[in-house]
């Protein structure tokens, strides 16, 4: 952490050296925090900052945030770490009173909380064990409590701190799809079966010589359909479309004819990279091949690319798609709800993946939402572990299409 405050700074060149480190370890904890900061952006704060002076804490404050925060869901994690290291006494008491335990009142704020993640950032030892003086051993009654784990089933991914990202991925690569399988237009030998072979009976007859014709019967051939994600890695879906991407690498290594798209302002086939057995090298791959990660959304532009280059290739033999994505539209849904329509046309059943589902006061407003909705099967939300597993639960069983809007449905729900 930072030994100087932003009062005490000069021109002169070894208090300069000095805030380039700070600046460098600033930039670490950001990181650390969850920020996308690489060396690059580190070096350009720094260029910022000789560029633009250190004439008062507000100018610094703001030559940091221009270099640092690009969305909007940055900036809080952003001013919490600025006034923790770089000295604001009452943010830094709040801090450490939260490795206590503590009792908040009815009327506290909580939004000036620091986030879970900065907690990690700063103090990344916490949590793990007191001092050496108080090494004795406590025992507690367990009984009527719920397990660490139990706790991380319901927990939204966008609230879960370092570690508890790095557990719910260890869960998700132990996730396995019961496959649903389905009858096929090709028929395999079956004794059972409704229908007779009369190929297979007359071989049988004229190798047998007997006056007895036996019948062989067939059956249709089970087998589960293909699935085909699209996936919505926009800013507003970062934090969930990359523990998203873990779960598809799951999928993908588990079961056979999985296709995965990811979308933001353009549409990327990442099926071959997802095969890797690793899941790190996977989804290093995808970073390298995928440009517009943590952009803006275009989703009625990137269906329509799906349906002109890739829906007869894979939405064959009766395929699933899930859809996973806010319904944020950057074009204001221009030609989603025809597109939309065409792919719910084109495969067996549409699974609509929507994280703001999980909001009770959530309603239809967006035009992306309200052209989409009209023309899925099923709306679900995914925002946690349970959510994931009751996906998978989903995709088991054989559910038929449905015959009226879900915007009707979904008004009448909300309204009773």
């Amino acid at each position: 952490m930072s030994n100087c405050g932003t009062d005490d700074m000069t021109d002169q060149p070894e208090e300069q050296g000095r805030f380039a480190q700070n600046i460098v370890h600033f930039g670490r904890v950001l990181r650390a925090a969850g920020l996308p900061v690489g060396p690059g952006k580190i070096i350009d704060a720094t260029r910022a900052v000789e560029a633009a002076g250190i004439t008062s804490r507000d100018d610094f404050y703001w030559t940091l945030h221009s270099v640092f925060v690009n969305r909007r869901d940055q900036r809080e994690i952003f001013d919490q770490a600025f006034h923790v290291f770089w000295r604001n006494p009452k943010i830094l008491e709040r801090m450490m009173s939260l490795m206590l335990p503590t009792i908040q009142a009815d009327g506290e704020a909580e939004h000036d909380t620091p986030s879970r993640r900065l907690l990690d950032a700063l103090f990344p030892g916490r949590g793990e064990g007191g001092d050496d003086e108080e090494s004795g051993e406590i025992v507690g009654d367990a009984a009527g409590t719920y397990s660490q784990r139990e706790i991380l089933q319901s927990m939204d991914f966008e609230s879960m701190s370092a570690d508890e990202v790095a557990e719910a991925k260890a869960i998700i690569s132990r996730m396995r799809l019961p496959i649903m399988q389905v009858p096929t237009r090709r028929f395999a030998p079956d004794p059972r079966g409704g229908r007779i072979d009369m190929r297979a009976t007359l071989r049988s007859a004229l190798r047998s010589g007997t006056d007895t014709i036996p019948l062989k019967r067939s059956a249709r051939r089970q087998r589960h359909p293909p699935l085909v994600v699209l996936c919505d890695i926009s800013g507003s879906m970062s934090r969930y479309s990359r523990m998203l991407l873990h779960f598809l690498h799951t999928i993908t290594n588990d079961r056979d004819r999985v296709f995965t798209f990811v979308f933001g302002t353009r549409l990327t086939n990442i099926t071959r990279f997802l095969r890797y057995r690793d899941v790190d090298v996977a989804l290093e791959k995808v970073a390298e091949n995928v440009e517009d990660w943590s952009g803006g959304t275009r989703i009625g532009r990137c269906v329509k690319e799906f349906n002109a280059h890739w829906s007869r290739r894979v939405l064959g033999q009766g395929a699933l798609v899930l859809l996973i994505s806010d319904g944020l539209d950057r074009d204001s849904g221009e030609g989603l709800e025809a597109e939309i329509e065409r792919l719910h046309k084109s495969c067996r059943r549409l699974i609509w993946l929507n994280p703001l589902l999980r909001y009770e006061g959530f309603e239809p407003k967006s035009l992306g939402v309200r052209a989409i909705l009209p023309h899925v099967d099923e709306f679900r939300t995914v925002h946690n572990l349970q959510s994931l597993r009751d996906v998978a639960q989903a995709l088991a069983r054989e559910m038929p299409r449905t015959e009226e809007g879900h915007m009707d449905q979904f008004a009448g729900e909300r309204a009773a």
